[in-house]
């Protein structure tokens, strides 16, 4: 019988040692790489062939999202017209263990002429494709993980540690925020927080909740029914918020078997509610209600006056709940 999980937890200590042999190769040569990079004018084009070429694409598609623009060239189609993309602007990273695959080597003649500079990450520093490049960064592994040691196993897991060492090094550089993450990532429920504002998800004008400080508590109850948000705002002859009455208020002037024909809302309502600005982020709006243990918010103007109002469930149909 086989003995999955040993032979599991082999391959993790293999490829877990060959992370750690990584550091030594973080020299200058890594440090020029970033240089180049950090200074590029134009994109860093990332070319492998193989597993690395695939190795390549998820680096092309880090260093992307975290502030340095990049995108995956293959190496086949490159020798069929795709080399165009590549200008004198670009920074070329070619990814190859060996340093010899004949598909990223036939193109790098063209790339040097074309006066692009050349990063190469392989596991051989006397490679011909280490020795043409302006940099070469180390990915040498001591054994790959597989028993054959045939399939790329520690030598991929090696140069993608690397590729995210590259991108976070440069994002730090380049001092890129949670905001800037944000707006390449508008889809993610991290892009939605953190750019998500209430002007964007709130019920606006002729949706809003609103009856007059003159109105009765059956006036109030209407309103909510109409609008369904579980509440409305009072507001005084300037259409100023002066106070709330919600479904939870409702509750309790039940309890004190309160008129709901002949008093006036002004008598029942909440005074001094919390209130959002439009321009607040809706992240900022779910920790008010959290922290309040409210389920709505009234969005007023600089003068006080309601212009929007949401709730939970607006939180929970934008994704930021």
């Amino acid at each position: 019988m086989h003995n999955f999980k040993a032979l599991a937890k082999n391959v993790i200590e293999i490829e877990q040692q060959s992370i750690g042999e990584l550091i030594q190769y973080v020299d200058d040569a890594f440090e020029l790489a970033c240089q180049l990079m950090f200074n590029c004018k134009g994109r860093v084009i990332v070319i492998g062939m193989g597993k690395s070429g695939h190795i390549g694409g998820k680096i092309a598609a880090t260093l992307a999202s975290t502030g340095t623009p990049a995108f995956f060239v293959h190496p086949g189609e490159a020798s069929h017209g795709d080399l165009g993309m590549i200008t004198s602007n670009d920074v070329v990273l070619t990814i190859s263990y060996s340093g010899e695959t004949n598909e990223v080597l036939a193109i790098t003649p063209v790339i040097k002429r074309i006066g692009a500079k050349l990063i190469a990450m392989t596991g051989k520093s006397s490679s011909t494709l280490a020795k043409l490049a302006d940099t070469h960064i180390c990915i040498k592994v001591s054994a790959e993980a597989c028993p054959l040691g045939l399939a790329p196993t520690s030598s991929t897991t090696a140069t993608l540690v690397m590729g995210d060492a590259l991108a976070v090094a440069l994002l730090n550089a380049k001092g890129f925020t949670a905001d800037d993450f944000a707006l390449s990532h508008p889809g993610g429920s991290l892009g939605k927080r953190l750019l998500l504002r209430l002007s964007d998800i709130m019920h606006k004008d002729e949706r809003v909740p609103v009856v007059s400080e003159h109105a009765f508590i059956k006036d109030a109850l209407v309103e909510m029914s109409l609008k369904g948000l579980g509440m409305t705002a009072i507001v005084n002859d300037q259409h100023q918020l002066i106070g709330l009455f919600t479904d939870g208020d409702l509750r309790r002037v039940l309890d004190n078997r309160v008129d709901i024909h002949s008093d006036s809302i002004k008598t029942v309502m909440t005074h001094n509610p919390k209130v959002a600005q439009s321009d607040m982020l809706a992240a900022q709006a779910l920790k008010i209600m959290e922290d309040k243990k409210i389920n709505g918010l009234i969005i007023v103007d600089d003068n006080n006056k309601p212009v929007g109002a949401m709730n939970m469930h607006d939180l929970l149909s934008s994704g930021v709940l």
